[in-house]
Order: structure tokens, then C-alpha cells, then sequence
């Protein structure tokens, strides 16, 4: 901790800047960690409790209702309701056949529920991938800061050499230690999606067919 505040104390405005960004990375990430890790516990849950009591329901009608109460991050609920929404009349969309029409709303519907669950992976994506040449360049501007600071004392020991540079050093380390999390959290994450990913392809297929089915007993 010392030795953090003494190179806040030595370090210009560029340092300064460097430990500011990672710091500014460091949290951002976290939040995304602690919001998606918290989201996507309960997408999962939801999910699977909510696909059973759908198939479970008499009807349409009923199965929404029954996902409706489980489905809290709405994962589901948005695919029952494309596949319910009528079409209007004298556009494109009436034109084509009823099982391309049903498998264009369910498509876009399942691209828009991914697309909520895939949010901050960017951001943890490009904090791992920066937050270590971040560092880097903090640790290079601190050794040339401390050199031209020895270079101007006229004394080039190796005790006023090596406390300079161990602390440009920490710059490094600091890069590290914001890049590795976010790194390991975009991997589990991304695990996760796309388990949803399969699960909600299955469910929105399985829901075609059966939609399909109900309109060709009709």
C-alpha cells in the first residue's frame, strides 16, 4: 500500500492517467462479473423451470401464463409471444407460407433474447485483451519517469535505480491482476450463454412443431 501511494505521489499526470484507466477497467468489470454472474443464475433457473410448466399447460393461453410467473429475466416469454402475434395483412410477411412466417418471428425473437444475455461480454472481452498493455505502458513511462529523475540527480546507484523501477513495476502487475477476472469471467460466461443458447433453440423448435401441428389438426 506504501509503496502504491508513493508512486501516486512520484508519478506525473500520464502515470497518474495509466492507474486511473485500470482502475476505471478494474471496477467496470466487476460490475458486469457481479450483474451477469447474478442474471444469468437466475436466467438458467428460470429457464428450465419454466420450459417444463409450459409443455405441462392445457393450452397456449395457459403455458404463457405459467411461464410468465417463473421467466423473471424474461428469457421465454418473448419467444411464446412471437409465435402468438398475428401478422398483418398487406405486408410482406402475409405473403409468405405460415411455417416461414412462425419461423421468422421466432428467429428474431431468439436473436433479441440473446442479445440481452450476451450484453457486457464486450466489455469484459476488451478489458482482459487491454488491461495488460494498459499496465505495460505504465510500467515503461514509470521506468523512463524514474531514469530521467536519476539522470537529473547525477546518481545512478543501484539503491536509486532499483526503487524506481520495482514500483513502475507494480504498473504491470496491476494491468494483470484487472485483466485476469475479467478474462476468466468472459470464458464462464460465454459457457453459460450458450447453454441457454441450446436450450432456448430446442424450445423455440419444439414450440414450432407443435404450433405447426395444432394448425394442421385445425
Amino acid at each position: 500500500m506504501d509503496s502504491l501511494i508513493q508512486y501516486w505521489e512520484q508519478g506525473d499526470a500520464i502515470g497518474r492517467a495509466v492507474a486511473i484507466m485500470l482502475l476505471v477497467m478494474s471496477v467496470g468489470a466487476w460490475v458486469v462479473i457481479f450483474w451477469k454472474a447474478w442474471m444469468l443464475k437466475r436466467a438458467r433457473r428460470d429457464l428450465a423451470l419454466a420450459a417444463a410448466a409450459f409443455w405441462r399447460a392445457p393450452d397456449l393461453a395457459a403455458g404463457r401464463q405459467a411461464v410468465a410467473e417463473l421467466d423473471r429475466e424474461a428469457v421465454l416469454l418473448p419467444l411464446i409471444d412471437a409465435a402468438s402475434e398475428p401478422v398483418a395483412t398487406g405486408t410482406l410477411e402475409a405473403r409468405a407460407l405460415p411455417e416461414a412466417q412462425l419461423t421468422r418471428r421466432l428467429r428474431d425473437s431468439l436473436h433479441e433474447v440473446l442479445q440481452r444475455l450476451q450484453l457486457g461480454q464486450v466489455l469484459l472481452a476488451s478489458v482482459g485483451s487491454v488491461s495488460p498493455f494498459v499496465g505495460l505502458f505504465g510500467t515503461v513511462w514509470g521506468i523512463y519517469h524514474a531514469m530521467m529523475g536519476i539522470a537529473a540527480e547525477g546518481s545512478a546507484s543501484l539503491d536509486k535505480v532499483a526503487g524506481p523501477v520495482g514500483e513502475a513495476l507494480i504498473m504491470t502487475a496491476a494491468g494483470l491482476a484487472v485483466a485476469i477476472p475479467a478474462v476468466l469471467a468472459y470464458n464462464i460466461f460465454g459457457k453459460f450463454v450458450s447453454a441457454c443458447e441450446a436450450d432456448l433453440e430446442g424450445f423455440a423448435h419444439d414450440l414450432r412443431e407443435t404450433l405447426l401441428g395444432t394448425r394442421a389438426r385445425d
